[in-house]
């Protein structure tokens, strides 16, 4: 006999998922196309025709910790080939950002930057706590010197100690976010395919999962998952170009940090950050990188615009990507042409990004580098093909 199961409806779960671009979710009815005709899905309990089913019952249970949810990487076949319109690709979208939300906390925080009447409150944020902490202790100089060769230091007018005094447990509160919210994360994974039999191990290895975290990672660095899909296929390039110049601008940040707090070099250092030293030209090709891959994803979000399900969120991210990477160029622009009140002005518009980027990582679309690739790990570590 089968067994039986009771459903008991989430109503305001399907509510907001259609407040996050899923209200098409009711058009399904259950062909199945979605799920052959993705070219990504596992042959063991293949998605998306069962998270739609899910969806438009309200389960929330079973699609909010299912990590096949973040295998998706919305191609978009399923959603061209679906008779109904259904758009299965841009429900999953709907219920991973559903589930960035819920493994984030925070709500009220969260929902600042999901809101477009709520953006002057996200930009205010860092503008009073850079203005206060700079004030206070006395680290903002709105009367900014040259450096002893008489070039324009940013330093001068944001102290290098106000700049990390902000930014570094600003890095500690999103690690600690992350964590709580990926120990959550990883137990309803586990605990959702060993219900739907999607492994049989039933506890994790720690050492085994770490060793398939790293396995997959050459994966998502080829991006091999986008350049299987068909209908998206051109967001492969712009999406390679944004990752790999966060990976870049990590890099230098973390050059800069270690000769300033590990060498204790306050001062010019030419052999690393000279205008012909690998250091800067490693920053200046990934901020270029960062432009010119924020620039193709507004362009490719605006030609899919008709067919693609396109909310706050995505012009949120691609925003964020843009204003990040030209504040970034023109700050080093207007220092070269010697314009001292236009780079100190950009300069800070740029601080203001970084600190929303930082702050609301946790709760903004970014946040799937994370779970994606957990999920991956996890999906690679169960043996499903």
């Amino acid at each position: 006999m089968a067994a039986k199961y009771l459903v008991d409806p989430d109503l305001e779960f399907i509510k907001e998922i259609g407040e996050y671009g899923g209200d098409s979710v009711k058009k399904c009815f259950q062909c199945a196309t979605c799920s052959v005709a993705c070219p990504i899905s596992p042959d063991c309990k293949p998605f998306p025709r069962k998270e739609m089913i899910a969806t438009a019952w309200g389960l929330k249970d079973k699609v909010v910790g299912n990590g096949d949810i973040w295998l998706c990487h919305n191609c978009g076949d399923c959603s061209t080939l679906c008779p109904r319109g259904a758009k299965p690709g841009d429900v999953l979208a709907a219920i991973r950002m559903y589930a960035i939300s819920y493994y984030g906390g925070f709500k009220k925080l969260g929902a600042l930057i999901h809101d477009p009447k709520k953006l002057h409150i996200v930009a205010a944020i860092p503008i009073v706590v850079f203005l206060v902490v700079g004030l206070l202790t006395g680290l903002l100089d709105f009367t900014p010197e040259r450096n002893e060769h008489g070039a324009i230091a940013h330093a001068k007018f944001f102290s290098t100690w106000l700049v990390d005094l902000i930014f570094i447990p600003l890095s500690l509160w999103v690690v600690a976010v992350f964590a709580l919210g990926l120990k959550r994360f990883i137990a309803d994974m586990h605990e959702n395919a060993l219900k739907e039999g999607k492994t049989s191990k039933q506890a994790i290895d720690p050492k085994e999962f770490i060793q398939s975290l790293v396995s997959i990672i050459p994966k998502i660095l080829k991006h091999q998952q986008f350049s299987e899909c068909g209908t998206n296929s051109e967001r492969t390039t712009p999406h390679m170009m944004v990752l790999f110049a966060f990976i870049g601008l990590a890099i230098v940040t973390g050059i800069f940090f270690v000769v300033l707090y590990g060498l204790g070099i306050h001062g010019p250092y030419p052999q690393l950050f000279g205008v012909l030293a690998p250091v800067k030209w490693l920053a200046n090709v990934s901020g270029v990188a960062l432009v010119i891959g924020g620039v193709l994803m507004l362009k490719n979000r605006l030609d899919k615009s008709k067919d693609q399900v396109t909310t706050y969120k995505d012009w949120y991210l691609v925003g964020l990507v843009l204003g990040l990477g030209v504040t970034g160029m023109l700050t080093e622009l207007t220092r070269l042409a010697d314009a001292a009140f236009l780079t100190y002005l950009i300069y800070f518009i740029h601080l203001m990004f970084v600190f929303v980027l930082f702050m609301f990582l946790p709760f903004s679309k970014l946040a799937h580098l994370v779970y994606r690739t957990v999920a991956m790990a996890y999906n690679e570590y169960a043996g499903r093909k």
